[in-house]
């Protein structure tokens, strides 16, 4: 089914002009003007646009979707409003927001305290909303997780490095053991866009039901990357990592052991930045060095608080 058709038989429309958005590795995407509002639509792709051979189930389509929609109730504004889906076909439909992307902000040097709390806010809103076994049984995706999550970023880094071979394996088992709330699963700044209302969440395609440490180590992880990207602004992005830590782990149970399990899988997922199957793109080689020796002391040395990596991560990555 093309787009249009889905469009006109969701009864949202005809499209008058439609643009296919550049960056997605996962997923095509199209900016669509339809006569009476913008939307984007989003399929998902067997086969991820990476330069190592990176499949995944297109079943995904239809958890993010899933998750979308739960997000939205969760936090209305945390996430975009799904306006139509057919999950055989692999399609949905969203509204189109025009807002930064914080990865962008981030680039620019700009560091704001105040919205990397916000995220940690919505971020424990979603997974507070989502701790019930209505939800686990709704996303049965541990295949999916796995593919698109555990293997690239940890399992596939771990022969590159045999002496923390089993430092790495140990991490994706734990983390696929643990099942808790609703998992987004790609919390990245260029997966938030900045509105006036808060962050809003994009790309949910590795939604799974699990452990809430991830997302939290996935995004926090990208702050530190961040550092060694727009050096200058290091010292405000180390404030973000604070404020984002205590926003979330302020709100939610059992905060020690979320904090401690985010803690000491950042590190693995830092090095997989490097050394897996979706390296970091703004990175080189000199600079990709730096934060590969750092992420391999902080897996040989690991740290029970996001505090106490951050110091560690500020000794060993300058």
């Amino acid at each position: 089914m093309n787009v249009g058709e889905f469009l006109e038989r969701a009864g949202l429309g005809k499209p008058v002009r439609m643009e296919t958005l550049s960056g997605g590795v996962s997923s095509d995407i199209w900016r669509v003007e339809l006569p009476d509002r913008l939307v984007c639509v989003k399929r998902a792709l067997p086969r991820l646009r990476v330069a190592q051979v990176w499949e995944a189930p297109v079943e995904r389509n239809r958890y993010e979707r899933q998750w979308l929609q739960i997000a939205h109730r969760a936090a209305p504004s945390a996430a975009p409003q799904v306006l139509a889906w057919d999950d055989e076909a692999g399609l949905f439909a969203m509204e189109h927001l025009d807002f930064p992307v914080w990865k962008n902000v981030l680039r620019d040097g700009h560091a704001d305290a105040a919205f990397a709390a916000h995220v940690g806010e919505r971020l424990a809103a979603i997974h507070n909303f989502t701790r019930s076994q209505e939800v686990a049984h709704a996303f049965p995706t541990d295949d999916i997780f796995y593919a698109i999550r555990l293997e690239p970023y940890l399992v596939a880094t771990a022969p590159r490095h045999p002496d923390l071979a089993e430092t790495l394996v140990a991490l994706a088992r734990r983390t696929a053991a643990t099942r808790e709330c609703l998992v987004h699963g790609d919390v990245s700044p260029k997966n938030i866009l900045v509105s006036a209302k808060g962050p809003v969440f994009l790309d949910a395609e590795c939604a799974w039901y699990g452990d809430p440490a991830f997302d939290l180590a996935f995004c926090l992880n990208h702050l530190f990357l961040k550092c060694i990207w727009v050096p200058q602004a290091r010292a405000g992005f180390m404030v973000c990592f604070d404020a984002l830590s205590l926003a979330y782990l302020s709100r939610i149970p059992r905060a020690p052991e979320t904090e401690e399990r985010a803690a000491t899988l950042l590190p693995g997922l830092l090095l997989g930045r490097i050394d897996g199957k979706s390296p970091v793109e703004y990175l080189d080689e000199g600079r990709r060095l730096l934060v590969r020796t750092a992420a391999r002391r902080l897996l040989q040395e690991p740290s029970p608080t996001l505090g106490r990596l951050k110091e560690a991560w500020q000794k060993y990555s300058t």
